[in-house]
């Protein structure tokens, strides 16, 4: 963290020694050591604190995403990539080409069925049955003799 090496060390004991005296040295390196232990645990705390601000920040990134990919749209991409202009799909619409065949059956049948509304309505009579065909004329049998000789 510091980089300090065993010669710096020994400088700062040495002058420990001197400064404080050798009487109350053990006091002040404890109560150096609570500081340093203080320091580190409101270190610790504050890097906790900011590796959970940054999970919530990749968490909100990885919502985000999910939601991108719950919302995402693989046949709407595929036709947009393999048919941009819509060519293939009008040339291969073989609904839309039923749907337009019976549509133009359906109008035309609907055209026939509707009497024309210029003509006036009239009773339609069925046309008089044709007369019979006789091959062959009935017989007159002969008249019967009723004298006797």
């Amino acid at each position: 963290m510091f980089d300090i090496g065993w010669q710096e060390l020994f400088i700062v004991a040495i002058l420990a020694i001197i400064v404080i005296g050798p009487k109350d040295l053990p006091r002040a390196v404890r109560t150096v050591m609570r500081a340093i232990r203080k320091l580190r645990s409101m270190a610790g705390e504050f890097q906790a604190g900011l590796d959970e601000v940054a999970r919530e920040a990749e968490l909100d990134d990885i919502r985000r995403e999910a939601n991108k990919i719950a919302h995402y749209d693989v046949t709407k991409e595929i036709k947009d990539n393999l048919d941009p202009d819509g060519e293939i799909e009008k040339a291969a619409d073989l609904d839309g080409a039923v749907r337009e065949t019976m549509t133009e059956a359906k109008s035309a049948s609907t055209e026939t069925a509707q009497p024309a509304a210029d003509a006036p309505v009239t009773a339609t009579t069925p046309p008089p049955p044709s007369e019979p065909v006789t091959t062959a004329e009935p017989v007159a049998e002969p008249a019967a003799d009723t004298a006797k000789t």
